[in-house]
């Protein structure tokens, strides 16, 4: 551990915000790299005169910085480390960065099942680091939950995730696309969920270089319109689902009242398009007869 002076820890804070950048991005470099906690850079202003214990020299985390900065690499990605509800996950430009809009789906499944110690069996498809469904699976420790992904290198981020956040046994990752590794679940499921690519090709082409240079387009890209792997998991969703059982969803902001007429023709009924913080339709859920 290197120690240095608060005076010239908010010194050299200030300097690196003044190139560029948010607030945000530097305190998750300063936490994973530099082992100086949220909690700790919110205290250490209160005495200036203090001591500070880096993990990593101030000069390497400005480097870390400028690369961040001048290439828009995802801090994320450059600290291997990111943190989503109460979770630290591990990321790579294999899975895409778990955005704090999608936290909100979580919620919505505990508005559904109120019970926590309820015996639950769910799946997560496409799921990427494993954010929702380690989320899930430590909030309904009783339940069971699968989680898909067509690429093995994001599913074994996702293990290693599910193995360093906890210590139970009720998720397991299968690799394949959307459903077809869950043929011996068909008919078993309370609910499933998911996060598909879902931009348009038109707006994929326009999205920041932070976004389309470094995160996987295979997360991102939902086909001309958007909808290509939605209506796929849509249309399968009544094999693999109990009766009653729920389909939870998150869509392009404008994609609410289209992915609400495709759960309609496949026999969904209690549909209802759900808002996120900013009042956009995000997520779009229905339950099978």
């Amino acid at each position: 551990m290197l120690c240095i002076s608060v005076e010239e820890f908010l010194f050299w804070k200030k300097n690196q915000l003044s190139k560029g950048g948010n607030q945000q991005s530097l305190s998750v470099l300063l936490d994973c790299i530099g082992g100086v906690s949220n909690n700790d850079q919110s205290l250490i202003s209160i005495n200036p005169r203090g001591k500070l214990y880096l993990k990593k020299n101030l000069e390497f985390l400005e480097s870390l910085w400028e690369d961040h900065l001048q290439n828009a690499c995802p801090i994320q990605y450059l600290c291997g480390i990111t943190f989503w509800r109460d979770l630290k996950l591990k990321v790579t430009n294999k899975v895409l960065i778990p955005r704090s809009e999608t936290e909100l789906i979580v919620e919505i499944v505990y508005n559904i099942f109120r019970n926590k110690s309820e015996k639950l069996f769910f799946a997560e498809l496409g799921t990427g680091s494993g954010a929702i469904s380690i989320a899930l699976s430590l909030a309904y420790p009783s339940s069971y939950g699968v989680a898909t992904d067509i690429d093995q290198d994001a599913l074994e981020i996702a293990i290693k995730n599910y193995i360093n956040s906890s210590n139970q046994s009720n998720l397991k990752f299968y690799c394949g696309n959307w459903w077809s590794p869950l043929e011996n679940f068909k008919g078993k499921l309370d609910f499933a969920i998911s996060n598909p690519p879902y931009i348009p090709r038109d707006t994929y082409e326009k999205l920041p270089r932070e976004v389309k240079n470094f995160e996987p387009k295979v997360a991102l890209l939902g086909g001309e319109d958007g909808l290509k792997h939605i209506r796929e998991i849509i249309k399968k969703a009544p094999c693999y689902l109990k009766e009653r059982g729920w389909l939870i969803l998150e869509n392009h902001f404008d994609q609410g009242e289209e992915v609400k007429q495709l759960l309609i023709k496949n026999k969904f009924t209690s549909i209802e398009i759900m808002k996120d913080l900013s009042g956009i339709g995000r997520f779009t859920i229905g339950r099978y007869k």
